[in-house]
């Protein structure tokens, strides 16, 4: 159950007291979001950003929710249970990340992942009990500038939810927080849906700006054979998977985008950081050798980018 801390007259009322671990583009949104509701949020992050946070706290910069500063309390682990954990990291940074996390120290707090991919809820739920894990999917687009500093460039904010495991009540609790704090929440009945109807346009918008080296216009303009097929192969995957996704919907979804809309991948490549072409691509094509799908475009564009990738 819920531990909820009294009305004090915050915003909220009785409030949640929620960790954050990676307070970047999305989780310092949802962070700087959750405490202007009124919640109580510790940040888990490396040494130097949560000097940063301590320090400066949080400045968010939104075309949803507008310009507006909060204080911020950070570590580098967690240290006391709390009713909510957001995991917003890289999957390249999952490993580090749950090592902050003990499992002693959550207590019975929902924990909430905003990770790219499908395969990560296996990982959560190995090391903390399956009713707390929650499948996830956030709509937005937001970029940490500095540490404490997000720049939120959509006006939405889009958050889905779902848990096999655990009791509706509780999904539906998480969810009123989330929509009193301004996000629009989702509780979904199919977790697995949830996560690869995300995958379907993720893998192929991440697979051809990053291959392609360019944002959405100049694939949608040079690269669009590629684009439809790697579309198609993975809604086969997913559809095999147990959770049909439509695409002709997902190529209409990319025909509406901005034109130099870039992905995470993309901007990570570009900044010479580690991408995330393993949780993404990888997933994709580990699920079509187990589910018996070719997907020879979606191989290729994978294999290209793991050699580019070699020092």
């Amino acid at each position: 159950m819920i531990d909820r801390e009294p009305d004090d007259g915050s915003v909220g009322g009785a409030r949640w007291r929620v960790a954050v671990v990676g307070p970047g583009g999305v989780g310092g949104l949802l962070g700087a979001v959750l405490t202007r509701a009124g919640n109580p949020v510790r940040y888990v992050a490396t040494p130097g950003t949560a000097d940063a946070l301590n320090a400066g706290g949080v400045t968010v910069d939104s075309a949803q929710f507008g310009s507006f500063h909060v204080p911020a309390t950070a570590g580098t682990r967690l240290t006391g249970p709390v009713d909510l954990c957001v995991l917003a990291v890289k999957t390249t940074a999952l490993t580090a990340a749950l090592d902050a996390l003990p499992a002693g120290d959550l207590g019975d707090a929902l924990i909430l992942p905003l990770l790219n991919g499908v395969e990560h809820l296996g990982v959560l739920r190995q090391r903390y009990p399956a009713g707390q894990v929650l499948a996830g999917a956030i709509r937005v687009e937001s970029t940490r500038t500095a540490p404490g500093r997000i720049a939120h460039t959509s006006p939405f904010s889009g958050i889905d939810v779902a848990g096999h495991a655990t009791p509706r009540g509780r999904l539906d609790a998480l969810a009123a927080e989330l929509r009193h704090a301004g996000f629009d929440v989702t509780v979904r009945d199919d977790e697995t849906a949830l996560l690869w109807g995300k995958l379907a346009f993720l893998a192929p918008f991440a697979l051809l700006t990053t291959h392609a080296s360019a944002p959405a216009g100049t694939v949608l303009a040079d690269r669009r054979a590629d684009l439809h097929a790697v579309i198609d192969e993975v809604a086969a995957v997913a559809a095999a998977a147990g959770a049909p996704v439509d695409p002709t919907g997902i190529r209409a979804m990319f025909d509406r985008l901005q034109p130099g809309m870039k992905s995470s991948m993309l901007r990570d490549a570009e900044a010479g950081r580690p991408t995330e072409l393993d949780a993404i691509g990888g997933a994709v094509l580990r699920a079509a050798a187990g589910h018996g799908v070719a997907t020879p475009v979606t191989a290729r564009l994978v294999a290209d980018l793991r050699a580019d990738a070699r020092p």
